[in-house]
């Protein structure tokens, strides 16, 4: 095993075994997951979101993440979906010297999928600060070969690229408006006043080139960026959530996204949704207007997810959800579910799904 892989793998299990021993003993069985650890300053509802300085890292938040999940058709008419983020992870009591250049306080790693209706692909990269590149403006977000960033003087467009064994993507985002979900950005997730601050552009065009398997694809098609910082997305009695991110069929049909809690027993505590218009206006819908009901299930490896559901969302029809591929599961370091989903009844459109905490 190379040097460089035992000393990332060393700060890993240091990072992950802090993360399982931060939190005082529950009665329920606490969160594995680095979302639930305070670390950082909570945001508040009186933070103001001021571009282009919020697109780029808010280290006073422990964790950060730039996220792009895309459902593309090539050329000869294969579906594939794509998904690239870098995280940011504070942890600045791991060294005695948080401002050298081999470690700012801040643990990166990325992940990179791509999958079709019967296969998925992840893979995961981590890195220190000599490693990373974040910035406002002119943007970039890059970890180590793999990197989104605009290629103008503006925000948009954006290029998105990423490589690794026989998959690679090389895509050009634009041409979407930006949204702030919740109350002008701020995104309340639980009950007891866990909340990010989370922006998107829903609806980004998109065009390039897809390599799977190592056969080349010209795609096009559509995705979603989101941004989201937070001290703590959830408390250490809750497991995770799922979130979904929906695009109407048609420029004129806007698009949707709701996210819902789920606690260690997998019963939702909580939802949130946004409704978005063609121009970017949005409609937020708080707890009380939201309700999720897993209505299929599968077992993979020991392990429940649910991969069909009902949402309902004050004002709409009832929305059934449905997962493209089954078995969209991340293999990586912090594993969790990321696939395409269609929706139907009160909602048509394609989107994507994330499930955390199964």
């Amino acid at each position: 095993m190379k040097i460089q892989t035992i000393v990332q793998l060393y700060v890993w299990l240091c990072i992950t075994s802090l993360l399982q021993g931060c939190s005082e003993p529950a009665q329920k069985p606490a969160s594995i997951h680095p979302f639930s650890m305070q670390s950082g300053d909570p945001v508040s509802a009186g933070n103001v979101l001021t571009f282009p300085e919020d697109h780029g890292a808010h280290p006073a938040q422990g964790i950060e993440w730039w996220y792009v999940t895309a459902n593309l058709k090539s050329d000869s008419g294969q579906d594939f979906g794509v998904q690239w983020t870098l995280f940011r992870v504070s942890r600045p009591e791991l060294s005695a010297d948080p401002t050298g250049p081999w470690w700012d306080g801040q643990f990166y790693f990325a992940h990179f999928a791509v999958q079709t209706d019967t296969q998925h692909v992840a893979f995961e990269k981590s890195g220190r600060a000599s490693d990373v590149i974040i910035q406002a403006s002119p943007f970039e977000a890059r970890l180590k070969n793999w990197s989104m960033q605009s290629t103008e003087d503006t925000f948009l467009p954006l290029s998105l690229n990423a490589s690794q064994d026989g998959y690679r993507v090389a895509l050009n985002m634009d041409n979407s408006p930006r949204v702030l979900h919740g109350e002008h950005g701020f995104s309340q997730k639980t009950q007891d006043g866990h909340a990010s601050m989370y922006y998107s552009y829903p609806f980004l065009e998109v065009s390039g080139e897809l390599v799977f398997d190592q056969k080349v694809h010209k795609v096009s098609g559509r995705a979603w960026l989101d941004r989201e910082w937070s001290a703590a997305f959830i408390n250490p009695n809750q497991a995770g959530w799922d979130w979904f991110s929906l695009q109407g069929e048609g420029p004129q049909d806007g698009g949707l996204m709701a996210f819902c809690i789920h606690a260690a027993d997998k019963g939702y505590e909580y939802c949130s949704a946004t409704s978005i218009d063609p121009d970017g206006k949005t409609r937020a819908f708080g707890n009380e207007q939201v309700e999720l009901v897993a209505t299929k299930r599968i077992e993979l490896e020991d392990v429940t997810y649910p991969i069909a559901w009902q949402l309902s969302v004050d004002s709409f029809e009832p929305i059934e959800i449905k997962a493209v591929n089954a078995d969209s599961r991340n293999k990586l370091s912090i594993p969790y579910w990321e696939g395409r989903v269609t929706s139907s009844g009160g909602y048509s459109g394609t989107g994507y799904g994330e499930l955390v905490g199964y």
